[in-house]
């Protein structure tokens, strides 16, 4: 484990944040030796700022947990102690976007959770195994806005991620989505600690969760889309209806998708073998945190379920099952995957990993 990258996380106390402190704390690649929060938090050790609120399910990482916290607003204070920041920080949207701006600017590689940049042209927003050449726009960034080992990449919304790699897997044998309508059944860890009120989610289904069905719509169209001139043009030839709902389940977003193809219509039996079949660059480049199996298909009729398969696969997985005809477009299915790991942290984390096997981080 000796030479790893020094990274930071900016948002450190946060649910995000603790996801990327438990995610990385034995990391082969990484090391975290830079935390940054809210001047609330400024000054105290990582252990005294997050006393009382560690949500993870494992204990604090020893070699985390004397750090001392740095203003998250203080680009300063992280210049020469770390090359790689992972960015969690609450903030409104504007200040999110010119923060990251400015330690990318700073020489930073900033990799971000949140959704300040995902609209920015020259911004990549990546889902590794979906889009990985999206990344060669750094160039272009670096170039257009005078950095040279500074950058920002964005992952994306967190609920997408259940059905853009099966999707992926079927463009890829050559089927061209047309129209998608779908329904997201979103866990309430989505919305962070201490998040949705228990006497509101608790028997209870709430059909709305602000600007997720906009992010639903558009986000997977810049990650289907195109690099040229310098920046990402959208796929301007699918159509996105989302329908997204937060329920009383703790980690896990659901997604029933229907699927109608352009040209060439796919069989029933092709789809899971090519599903069950399909690896990516992560699997190849054999990443630490890639899954092995980036498709799982589960054969059983009530199939998946977040309790029962959110976890598989270092939690990089998607999992999908109930693969059958439909009635009003040509398929239908079900994905799931672990919002927490592989919708943030553990996504961003992959993203960071591919980007230093490509030469933007080191």
């Amino acid at each position: 484990m000796a030479n790893r990258i020094p990274v930071g996380v900016l948002g450190a106390t946060g649910m995000v944040g603790q996801n990327f402190i438990r995610l990385l704390e034995n990391h082969p690649w990484f090391e975290v030796v830079y935390v940054a929060a809210s001047p609330q938090s400024a000054g105290k050790t990582f252990a005294e700022a997050v006393k009382g609120r560690w949500h993870m399910s494992t204990p604090l990482p020893a070699k985390v947990s004397h750090l001392i916290v740095e203003d998250a607003g203080n680009v300063k204070a992280a210049q020469g102690k770390c090359a790689l920041l992972f960015s969690a920080v609450d903030l409104d949207k504007k200040a999110i976007a010119a923060l990251e701006l400015a330690y990318a600017a700073a020489g930073f590689a900033v990799v971000s959770n949140n959704s300040a940049h995902r609209g920015t042209p020259d911004v990549p927003m990546v889902i590794p195994e979906v889009n990985p050449e999206h990344l060669d726009v750094i160039h272009c960034q670096r170039q257009a806005r005078g950095w040279t080992t500074g950058c920002l990449v964005v992952k994306s919304n967190c609920s997408i991620q259940s059905y853009m790699t099966p999707i992926w897997a079927l463009m890829q044998a050559g089927f061209a989505p047309k129209r998608i309508i779908l329904t997201t059944l979103q866990a309430v860890s989505g919305a962070g600690y201490p998040g949705v009120p228990s006497l509101d989610i608790v028997d209870n289904i709430i059909p709305y969760i602000g600007g997720e069905e906009e992010k639903s719509e558009l986000e997977p169209l810049k990650i289907f889309g195109r690099l040229e001139n310098g920046v990402i043009v959208n796929n301007s030839e699918i159509t996105i209806s989302a329908h997204c709902n937060r329920v009383a389940v703790i980690d896990g977003h659901t997604a029933c998708v229907s699927l109608e193809f352009a040209g060439a219509k796919p069989k029933l039996e092709e789809i899971i073998p090519l599903w069950r079949a399909f690896r990516a660059v992560p699997q190849e480049l054999e990443l630490p945190m890639a899954p092995k199996n980036p498709i799982l298909y589960n054969d059983e009729p009530n199939r998946p379920q977040p309790r029962k398969d959110r976890d598989l696969d270092k939690a990089m997985a998607v999992t999908v099952g109930r693969l059958r005809k439909c009635h009003v477009f040509d398929i239908r299915f079900v994905g799931l995957h672990h919002n927490t790991v592989r919708g943030a942290a553990g996504g961003a984390i992959l993203t960071a990993e591919l980007m230093k096997a490509k030469g933007f981080i080191g």
